[in-house]
C-alpha cells in the first residue's frame, strides 16, 4: 500500500539556504571558530576575524580528535511530516532535543488514500471510537462535556491504531546530535532482522528518514564515526534479569503499551528502554473492564490488526532514574488530566518504591510517604491551577 513519504525541512535559522537547504560549510566554520574560545587570549571576536585557513584546521583537528561538543552550538529545527509514530519514538529516546509532535488525542484518526493506516484499523478505530464515547458518557458524562469525552474517547480508539503511524513533528536537536543519530539508525538498519516485521518497517523507515537528512545536507562524515560504538538508546535486551531496584536511585521494569511509553519520552531526565514481547500481549482500557463480553471482544479486535503492531501492544519498559526525578513525574502525572495508563504506572511504580524503601529503613521512606495519599493536588509541595473537582481523579481510581 502506497503511503506519504518522510518529508524533511528545515524551520528558518541562520543557516538556512534559499533552497531549503542546510549550509553545512558556514555552521561548522562557526563551530570551528568556537572551537577557538578555550585557549585565545584575545576571545571569540578575535575569533571572528581570523585567517579562514587556521578556522579549517581547526575544524579538522576537532573532527578527527572527537571533540564534537563544539558543533551542538550549532541547533537546528526540523519540521517532519509523515514520520511514523515509532520513529517518532526512537528519535524522543535520545535525551537532547525539544519536540512539539501532533497529539493523537486532539485529532482523529482519518484513513487518507495513499496512508499506511489499513481499512481494517480505520473501522475499528471507528467502532471503539463509538463504543467509548457512549461508555465515558455513561459514566463520567456529570464530569466531562461533550468535547472532553471526544477527546478521551480517541486517546483510547488509537490503541487499534499501528504504531507506524505517520505524524508530523518539530524536531530540534544540534548539528552533532543529528549526525549521531543518523549513525545510530544506520548501526540499526544493518543489523536489523528484515524477516521481522517491526524490524524491516522501522529500518526502511529510518533510511527514508536519513535520505530526507541527506537532501537536506545536514550530514557531516567527520560527525559520523561512532568510535564508542553507542547505539539507540531505546532498545533493551533481556530486561527481564534486571532486577527491581528502589534508593536514591531507581529501576524497574513493567510492561507498558507503546502509547504509554510514548508518553514517557517527556520525562527527559528518566531513561527508558523497551523490548518486544515474544507473546503478544494487550492494554485493556479500565472503562471496558467491568464488561468481559467488551473486554473479549477488545482482545479479539486486537488479534484482527495484530500484525500491524497496534499502539495497544505491551512491550516490557526499563525504566532508570534518580528518585527527586520520579517524584517531578509524578507531580506530573498523578493528575486527572493525565493518559491513564501512565497514570497508573506511575502509581504502581510509587506504591512499589515506598514499601522497598520502607523496608530498607531508608531515609527517604519518610518523604514518599508524603507523596502516597492520591493525586499531586494533595502533595504538600505543589500547587493545582485548576482544581478539577474530579474526586475519582484525586484519588487515582478513575476508569478513563
Amino acid at each position: 500500500m502506497e503511503k506519504e513519504p518522510i518529508k524533511v525541512k528545515i524551520l528558518p535559522n541562520q543557516f538556512l539556504k534559499a533552497d531549503g537547504t542546510f549550509d553545512k560549510k558556514e555552521a561548522i566554520k562557526l563551530s570551528g571558530k568556537i572551537a577557538g574560545v578555550c585557549y585565545d587570549k584575545e576571545g571569540f571576536e578575535h575569533l571572528e576575524k581570523e585567517d579562514e585557513e587556521k578556522t579549517i584546521k581547526r575544524i579538522k583537528r576537532t573532527l578527527d580528535c572527537g571533540h564534537h561538543s563544539v558543533y551542538d552550538h550549532i541547533q537546528i529545527s526540523f519540521n517532519l511530516q509523515n514520520i511514523p509514530k515509532i520513529l517518532a519514538m526512537v528519535l524522543n529516546n535520545e535525551k537532547q532535543y525539544t519536540t512539539s509532535e501532533k497529539s493523537a488525542r486532539y485529532t482523529p484518526v482519518i484513513r487518507q488514500e495513499k496512508s499506511i493506516i489499513t481499512s481494517e484499523e480505520e473501522r475499528l478505530y471507528n467502532k471503539w471510537l463509538d463504543i467509548f464515547i457512549k461508555k465515558i458518557k455513561s459514566q463520567y458524562g456529570h464530569i466531562y462535556n461533550d468535547s472532553k469525552i471526544q477527546k478521551l474517547a480517541q486517546e483510547n480508539a488509537r490503541y487499534l491504531v499501528t504504531v507506524f503511524m505517520p505524524t508530523q513533528m518539530i524536531y530540534t536537536t544540534s548539528l552533532r546530535q543529528i549526525n549521531y543519530i543518523t549513525t545510530w539508525m544506520q548501526n540499526y538498519i544493518e543489523k536489523a532482522n528484515m524477516n521481522n516485521e517491526f524490524d524491516k518497517k522501522l529500518a526502511l523507515s529510518m533510511q527514508e528518514l536519513i535520505n530526507g537528512f541527506i537532501k537536506v545536507n545536514i550530514l557531516e562524515e567527520g560527525l559520523m564515526k561512532n568510535e564508542k560504538h553507542r547505539k539507540l538508546s531505546i532498545f533493551g535486551k533481556n530486561l527481564d534479569k534486571i532486577e527491581d531496584y528502589f534508593g536514591f536511585i531507581y529501576s524497574t521494569t513493567y510492561k507498558g503499551s507503546f502509547a504509554q511509553l510514548a508518553q514517557a519520552h517527556r520525562h527527559r531526565t528518566i531513561d527508558y528502554q523497551m523490548e518486544i514481547l515474544d507473546e503478544k500481549e494487550y492494554f485493556i482500557p479500565p472503562i471496558i473492564e467491568d464488561d468481559q463480553m467488551l473486554v473479549d471482544e477488545w482482545l479479539g479486535d486486537m488479534q484482527i490488526i495484530k500484525n500491524v503492531t497496534p499502539q495497544g501492544e505491551l512491550v516490557k519498559i526499563n525504566e532508570i532514574g534518580k528518585y527527586e526525578n520520579f517524584i517531578l513525574k509524578c507531580k506530573e502525572r498523578l493528575c486527572s488530566s493525565a493518559q491513564l495508563e501512565i497514570m497508573l504506572q506511575t502509581r504502581k511504580t510509587l506504591l512499589k518504591y515506598k514499601k522497598a524503601l520502607e523496608e530498607s529503613n531508608n531515609p527517604l521512606a519518610e518523604n514518599i510517604e508524603m507523596y502516597s495519599h492520591g493525586a499531586r493536588c494533595t502533595f504538600p509541595d505543589y500547587e493545582c491551577s485548576s482544581d478539577c473537582k474530579f474526586k475519582e481523579g484525586k484519588t487515582l481510581v478513575r476508569k478513563i
